[in-house]
């Protein structure tokens, strides 16, 4: 079975079916958009993040193995347009490999 695990201990990160987008850029790079990952720890920010397409409270989001930080989840957008990204996950791609 096909799925997404960490670059720096291959743990189980996210699986093909959950990858909604590979269109999606976040400070370091390329990231992917996903509805669900597993085998990670959350970290709620304390302040909002303001993205280009809006703002948002973010938990930053780190491989539950090794502690390698992935990139983030989306926990609540305060524009009306952007609340389907809620509950989804941004993970860098220079972070995540996929493996078969």
């Amino acid at each position: 079975m096909a799925f997404y695990s960490c670059n720096n201990c291959r743990n189980q990160i996210a699986l093909p079916d959950d990858l909604l987008s590979k269109s999606f850029w976040v400070k370091s790079g390329k990231a992917y958009y996903f509805s669900r990952a597993m085998n990670i720890v959350e970290r709620q920010k304390e302040e909002n993040q303001m993205f280009l397409s809006g703002e948002f409270s973010i938990a930053e989001v780190y491989c539950s193995k090794c502690g390698e930080e992935l990139a983030m989840k989306y926990l609540r957008a305060y524009h009306e347009t952007q609340i389907f990204k809620e509950g989804k996950f941004i993970l860098e791609s220079a972070k995540i490999m996929m493996e078969n």
